[in-house]
């Protein structure tokens, strides 16, 4: 009560004053843990706060940022995004943190963080789990429901299903005769892509149409696709706000809470996005119970959907042909609970979609950059389908189209879609030379490891041919497409059937060239690089 009194008689000078002295303890302690912190490494300077997020945002690009960062300081720097990043850019220094065995201390991506836990991300799934316990327990299930050969057999079946559908819409909009003789033939190659791959893996991951693609051709001209409106613009409602969320992720791994509340343009954006990520967990929420209610009423004897939501609801039940199974040596003797299957759900449309649009995007334009690797993967796919522009891939195909594979590593090696490998230590360790305290937050550079010169010839040359040669492996954690260690990405087998797959398709049939070849390639990196927008011609090879 004494205390309350006395700020009866503050006045505004007073308060001012207050929050003067309040505002000085705090820099001044700031800046003592700065120049007193374990291991001082060259980095952006922080400030009070907000770390290097003013750094960040004069780049508004993360991949700009690190670049930037690593010819300033070096192949080990540190950030303060949130948290203090210790940026690994050797593949020596990484050793440790990618280490495939159960007993590393380097399965953790990201420590406790508030804004996961606002968004109702953390400890679930299989992304950004940190829980170890529950992450080995969701990984079990979506492995077991994507490695299997029913899996692989539907993600061919749906992606030359919804590639007939793509065709039939750049039949009509930009591959009549007339419309090539007028040189109308364009189109924004990144934003058809980007809707098929959101339609395949909904498909794939729920077993239900999603139809963004049909909704795209509405707006592209009179015609309208043949799916009702009503499906076409819930369709297109989901994925807007899904692409959202991917697009603005960071927002909750960078921010500091204290901005996302307080600060009004930063808290209109996080509440925006805590009420889409809600409105995607309803709505997936309701599909897991619409395919609960199919499963029930589907007799046992009656054959189910191998879709990957089915998989993940009948596991660990009578209807599961691997009734018992073992992780870390716990029996798992139940199934799956709504809430593990929606995240699950979840982080499989967050790998499934911008990383393969996003990639195929780019191979198209590397491709059309280098006419002598055009040559030589088209010499492949003819030699592979011999002359048959329309009959289904098949998974012997895929092996066959080495060129293809050899084509999607160089465009990882060059420009990867992700951009950061993350590990969070949980005991002491020597990482790069320096010994680090529990609690460290590690980010391997595959930017720049992808690139560094003491691992690559010629690391700046788009070169294929490099990955054909006979015996040819790169140096040991030099090349981090799918990550690495036990938390490598899980879906990394659908993600090769699904690229591979469409190069295969698009470039059997069609010249696919860019509208200004002398353009740079425009991108926008945030948690993944990702293109806008890539205009190019289209029309039928002779």
């Amino acid at each position: 009560m004494a205390l309350l009194k006395l700020f009866d008689n503050f006045e505004i000078t007073d308060y001012l004053s207050l929050i003067g002295i309040i505002l000085t303890l705090y820099v001044g302690q700031y800046y003592y843990k700065y120049f007193t912190r374990v291991n001082p490494l060259p980095g952006p300077f922080p400030f009070p706060f907000v770390g290097n997020l003013p750094q960040y945002f004069w780049y508004n690009d993360l991949r700009a940022f690190f670049i930037s960062n690593h010819k300033k300081y070096g192949d080990i720097f540190e950030v303060h995004l949130g948290i203090r990043r210790i940026i690994l850019n050797r593949s020596e220094d990484i050793e440790k943190l990618l280490i495939p065995s159960t007993k590393s201390q380097y399965l953790t991506r990201f420590p406790y963080n508030e804004g996961l836990e606002e968004v109702g991300m953390l400890g679930k799934g299989i992304l950004l789990n940190n829980n170890l316990k529950s992450w080995r327990y969701n990984r079990q299930f979506f492995t077991q429901a994507i490695l299997s050969p029913k899996f692989t057999q539907e993600t061919l079946d749906w992606t030359n299903k919804l590639f007939d559908e793509l065709e039939s819409y750049w039949n009509k909009l930009y591959l009549k005769k007339e419309i090539i003789k007028e040189n109308k033939n364009i189109l924004d190659f990144s934003a058809w892509l980007n809707r098929y791959t959101n339609d395949m893996i909904i498909a794939l991951t729920t077993g239900e149409r999603s139809y963004t693609m049909a909704g795209y051709f509405n707006i592209q001209g009179d015609e309208k696709a043949d799916h009702p409106p009503a499906i076409v613009d819930d369709s297109e409602k989901f994925v807007r706000a899904f692409r959202k969320h991917i697009l603005n992720a960071v927002v909750f791994l960078f921010i500091p809470s204290f901005i996302r509340h307080y600060v009004p343009f930063i808290k209109g954006k996080s509440d925006d996005l805590i009420q889409n990520v809600r409105f995607l967990y309803s709505r997936i929420d309701t599909i897991i119970k619409r395919r609960k209610e199919e499963i029930k009423n589907t007799p046992l004897d009656k054959p189910l959907p191998h879709d990957m939501l089915t998989s993940v609801i009948t596991a660990n039940t009578p209807r599961d042909i691997n009734y018992t199974k073992t992780v870390g040596g716990e029996a798992l003797e139940r199934p799956l609970d709504d809430i593990e299957i929606r995240h699950i759900m979840f982080d499989a449309f967050i790998g499934g979609t911008d990383t393969t649009a996003n990639m195929i995007t780019f191979i198209t334009y590397f491709v059309a950059h280098h006419p002598d690797v055009k040559k030589k993967m088209l010499e492949e796919i003819d030699r592979v389908f011999q002359g048959d522009k329309t009959r289904p891939i098949t998974e012997n195909d895929l092996r066959d189209l080495k060129y293809c594979e050899a084509i999607i590593k160089e465009v990882v090696r060059i420009h990867p879609v992700v951009n950061m490998v993350a590990r969070y230590s949980i005991e002491p360790d020597e990482i790069a030379g320096y010994k680090w305290p529990a609690g460290t937050m590690f980010q391997m550079n595959a930017i720049t490891i992808h690139k560094h010169k003491d691992y690559w010839e010629e690391p700046e040359k788009f070169n294929p041919d490099r990955w054909m040669v006979e015996g040819f492996e790169p140096k040991k954690y030099s090349f981090l497409m799918f990550g690495g260690g036990l938390r490598i990405c899980p879906g990394r087998k659908l993600a090769m059937i699904e690229i591979v797959s469409l190069m295969a398709l698009l470039f059997r049939k069609y010249d696919v060239d860019l509208v200004d070849v002398n353009a740079p390639l425009k991108t926008k990196s945030t948690g993944i690089t990702t293109c806008p927008e890539l205009l190019v011609k289209i029309k039928p090879r002779n």
